[in-house]
């Protein structure tokens, strides 16, 4: 039997950037096309998920990002006590997916053996690769392994009943995208799987990749996962326009989307 899950993006920071900057060989036309950046929030009536953890403040300010509000205060806003939370996905181990490391004390945090390799292995020893990691990130990550804190996961498998993770790697070599089973059927949140619904559209990567194929492939990947009406179900990581194709939980909370909702009529 599977659970039924309501799921929340919630916004906590923002980048402002041009389109030439999200394509992988650049865009003719370079028109303003700024990244958000989210945490995700997946509950049944049993359980609780965290799907990535952000970034802090001071990361933020040294990655020269906008923190708009504190992911703390964003899951807060929905009723979620970090230092309660049972159970955090993390897509993979980039500054902005993997920050925030003494916020879920009591979490088991649930990771792809293939990152984990990727992390802390020789492909780190290039700048021109290890540049969206942090080390201390990592390094808090290893701690956790030593403490028990890890499950560690290899391609896809099911953490619980109508909540799976499956292996796409592309992006960051063990990325992994997240299939729910919500009321309007599977949604499949991507990460950075695809950074913009135009990188899906377009067929044309965020230029940020271990594997520019496997990036291509994990969209078709994920298509699959997403079944009937895929466009609809996939939920790219990073475009302001989730916040535009999904209803606000409230008129004061518009940067925090229902993403278990059918998006708004054009």
């Amino acid at each position: 039997m599977s659970d039924t899950y309501e799921i929340h993006a919630v916004r906590f920071g923002h980048d402002g950037r041009k389109s030439s900057q999200n394509f992988l060989g650049g865009d003719s036309h370079d028109v303003d096309m700024p990244l958000d950046y989210f945490v995700w929030a997946i509950r049944s009536e049993t359980r609780t998920f965290v799907l990535d953890t952000g970034f802090s403040a001071d990361m933020g300010s040294k990655r020269g990002r906008t923190l708009i509000r504190p992911v703390a205060e964003g899951l807060a806003a929905i009723g979620i006590d970090h230092a309660k939370v049972q159970d955090v996905i993390i897509s993979h181990l980039h500054y902005d997916h993997a920050g925030n490391n003494d916020m879920f004390p009591e979490a088991t945090f649930h990771l792809q053996d293939t990152e984990m390799e990727y992390a802390t292995g020789r492909c780190m020893c290039h700048k021109a690769i290890n540049h969206p990691f942090e080390v201390e990130d990592v390094v808090t990550m290893i701690r956790r392994v030593y403490e028990g804190k890890v499950c560690f996961h290899h391609r896809d498998e099911e953490l619980a009943p109508g909540l799976s993770v499956h292996h796409v790697g592309g992006h960051s070599r063990g990325l992994q995208v997240v299939r729910v089973d919500t009321a309007r059927g599977p949604v499949v949140l991507g990460s950075d799987a695809a950074h913009f619904y135009a990188n899906m559209e377009r067929a044309q990567p965020f230029p940020v990749f271990d594997n520019a194929a496997a990036v291509l492939d994990g969209v078709r990947r994920m298509k699959e996962l997403a079944g009937q009406d895929a466009e609809d179900r996939i939920i790219p990581g990073h475009d302001p326009l989730v916040l535009e194709r999904y209803r606000p939980v409230s008129a004061d909370l518009h940067d925090i989307v229902r993403l278990d909702h059918p998006p708004r009529t054009p």
